[in-house]
């Protein structure tokens, strides 16, 4: 195997523990896995969801989202992974059963970038629409 293989097979490693930790809603593994200096964006005009999301904003945010589940968390299924150099592409879908009764089953592609053994960036497209209308429509 060659180096480049060998940087992108753990590359994809990396994004696919860092899900796993992400799914069981370990808020601090989650921030641990997340580089200092990394940022998270999510897809669409969703005030309160939509935007860019600092490392720091993300450790913030995220405890109040454990309460919003009924299990604690948002489970993430990886469906297929694509890697070259330190980016890695994810199809994925979403399970979780929210406390107010409703269930969010969003459907995701996600773009990681890797560095220094962390999730340097995020960008998230899902389906916004339903996004809205399971958290934010009464």
């Amino acid at each position: 195997m060659s180096t480049a293989s060998s940087s992108t097979e753990q590359n994809k490693a990396i994004v696919t523990k860092f899900l796993e930790v992400f799914s069981s809603g370990d808020v601090d593994g989650i921030v641990e896995g997340l580089h200092p200096d990394g940022t998270w964006w999510v897809a669409g005009s969703i005030e309160g969801l939509s935007g860019t999301y600092t490392s720091e904003e993300m450790a913030k945010l995220l405890p109040s989202f454990t309460t919003i589940y009924k299990q604690g968390a948002l489970r993430i299924t990886p469906r297929a992974m694509v890697a070259e150099g330190d980016r890695v592409a994810v199809e994925a879908e979403g399970y979780a059963e929210l406390s107010n009764g409703r269930v969010y089953e969003p459907v995701y592609h996600f773009l990681f970038e890797i560095q220094d053994g962390k999730i340097k960036r995020v960008k998230e497209y899902m389906d916004t629409h339903h996004a809205y209308a399971t958290f934010f429509v009464p």
